[in-house]
């Protein structure tokens, strides 16, 4: 039977990157109806509701700061130096990063196992799934951001901190795309790979939190080139530890910061991102067989 006759074909027979970008744009409302949903869910039954947003990253700040900052004593700097950050802004920067990272992943990763009811019954461009999850959890970043930039005024008027705002700040929307499709693109290579083996979902967040430490969040970069200088460069090589060292060095005028391995940093990115569109593509095909 000819298709000469309907606007809008539906078929599973697609190539690989045929990611109905088009009909994704097409759809436009329907995002903005998910990223309102899952906003909305996230809070839903909560007592304080969207508050956990500014409270979360807040008390676990403060536990950083007092657990690693004054029990552990570990340096709150990425290089050494004559200049003064409050272990407590240090600290934030990292987690609201390193939580809007995880959150997107997370988010990412479970997105055929949480949306198969409304997958297998309605048909709209899969993509457009992570893509509404990505967003939701960016406006989520977007709160705390803004309390992050907050805090760090009120310690600038205090003087408790010499934070130099520099030409650097506009790199900031460029750091955060990167995060956003890194992210995204480890979610989607999870979910493609968890969703056909449910035992290995029980190994993110296990994989996350490892991840965490294995980045410069509870402690500052000049703890691994002081101590183990040699294997600097292979803890570099983690893809993420360039976008939370250059975030911290655009925000606060210092820091650490090497071109190299933040191209390295971002090609990494764009590899996990290209494999995690191929994958997408096959898996959404037969995605519903296995959940």
């Amino acid at each position: 039977m000819k298709n000469d006759n309907y606007k809008i074909v539906i078929t599973s027979e697609h190539k690989w990157l045929n990611l109905h970008l088009r009909e994704v744009i097409r759809y436009k409302d329907l995002i903005l109806f998910f990223v309102k949903r899952d906003f909305i869910t996230r809070y839903k039954q909560t007592v304080i509701g969207p508050l956990w947003a500014i409270i979360q990253p807040l008390m676990t700040t403060i536990v950083f700061t007092v657990i690693f900052g004054v029990v552990a004593a570990l340096p709150t700097t990425d290089v050494s130096g004559d200049f003064k950050i409050p272990a407590f802004l240090f600290f934030m920067s990292g987690n609201i990063l390193w939580g809007l990272f995880s959150s997107v992943l997370n988010a990412c990763s479970n997105i055929f196992i949480n949306n198969q009811g409304i997958m297998g019954k309605v048909y709209f461009p899969r993509l457009i799934s992570p893509i509404a999850s990505t967003l939701s959890h960016f406006i989520t970043f977007l709160i705390q951001f803004a309390i992050f930039v907050f805090l760090v005024i009120v310690f600038i008027l205090k003087g408790d901190a010499d934070v130099t705002l520099t030409p650097r700040l506009v790199f900031i929307p460029f750091i955060l795309l990167q995060t956003l499709i890194l992210s995204f693109g480890c979610g989607i290579i999870l979910a493609s790979v968890t969703t056909k083996y449910r035992d290995l979902k029980m190994l993110v967040g296990f994989g996350l939190h490892l991840w965490q430490y294995a980045t410069p969040i509870a402690y500052g970069l000049c703890l691994v080139s002081e101590r183990i200088p040699k294997y600097t460069w292979l803890y570099l090589l983690n893809p993420v530890t360039p976008i939370i060292t250059t975030f911290r060095y655009c925000f606060f005028g210092f820091g650490f910061f090497d071109l190299t391995y933040y191209l390295i940093s971002w090609s990494i990115t764009i590899v996990i991102f290209f494999i995690s569109l191929l994958l997408f593509g096959k898996i959404e095909r037969s995605f519903i067989d296995c959940v």
